[in-house]
């Protein structure tokens, strides 16, 4: 049974094993990792994952027996970079897909996302990714717009939460 766990240090290695099956790039949404984030060493690994927690995201990795399987985060601001990502953004490992972990990941998200009272919240994928776009419309996504942008089309997507 997988488990939605804060980043850790503790899974330095089995991250790094997700890191690099999903090859060269930035595209393991969920993760917070940006180009300049230097991960392979155990110092670099332990402050980039000192500088996730913050006011403006939540990142929760799906973990299960001791494997990283992929990531999901919340983000809350800047309004800019939600705009243009979204509230939510999750990404499994390439043999992990399939098994249906991104839509009990997003499921477990969203209450916290209405413990925050978003009144919604915001999904994007990529036009081609039909598994994202899947998952999302699975989980409550109405389709807003197709919209270009600098990394190609995208689908918007938003979920609307009910009040607790």
């Amino acid at each position: 049974m997988p488990e939605l766990l804060a980043p850790t240090v503790r899974l330095h290695r089995p991250w790094l094993a997700a890191h690099r099956e999903w090859g060269p790039g930035l595209h393991e949404d969920g993760f917070g990792l940006s180009a300049s984030d230097q991960v392979d060493s155990p110092a670099g690994f332990a402050a980039w994952v000192a500088s996730l927690p913050g006011d403006h995201a939540v990142y929760r990795w799906l973990v299960e027996d001791g494997q990283v399987l992929g990531g999901i985060a919340l983000r809350t601001g800047p309004a800019e970079y939600v705009e243009w990502a979204g509230h939510l953004g999750f990404g499994i490992r390439p043999s992990a897909r399939g098994r249906g972990l991104a839509s009990w990941a997003l499921r477990q998200m969203l209450p916290e996302a209405r413990r925050l009272e978003l009144p919604r919240v915001l999904l994007v994928c990529a036009t081609e990714n039909l598994a994202s776009a899947r998952t999302i419309e699975r989980a409550g996504g109405v389709l807003e717009e197709v919209r270009q942008t600098g990394h190609g089309p995208v689908r918007r997507y938003w979920i609307t939460l009910e009040v607790l």
